[in-house]
C-alpha cells in the first residue's frame, strides 16, 4: 500500500473536521480528523466532488 499524504484539516461548522489525502498512484481518501486509519477511498474525482457538495452545505449531515 501506498503512504497518504493528508492535508491539513478542513473544519466545518462545529466540530466537522476532515481531512484530505492522496498517494503516489493519484488514489484520493478522506477521514475524520484524528481517525486517519479508517478512512474512505475513491476516486480523486469523486471525493473532491464531494467536498465540494460538503463545503457548499449540501451534505454537512454526513459529518
Amino acid at each position: 500500500m501506498s503512504e497518504i499524504n493528508w492535508e491539513a484539516a478542513y473544519c466545518g461548522e462545529g466540530n466537522n473536521c476532515f481531512r484530505l489525502g492522496t498517494d503516489a498512484d493519484g488514489n484520493g481518501y478522506i477521514a475524520v480528523t484524528g481517525a486517519e486509519d479508517r478512512y474512505l477511498t475513491d476516486s480523486r474525482e469523486s471525493l473532491q466532488q464531494m467536498i465540494r457538495d460538503i463545503k457548499a452545505g449540501k451534505a454537512d449531515h454526513l459529518l
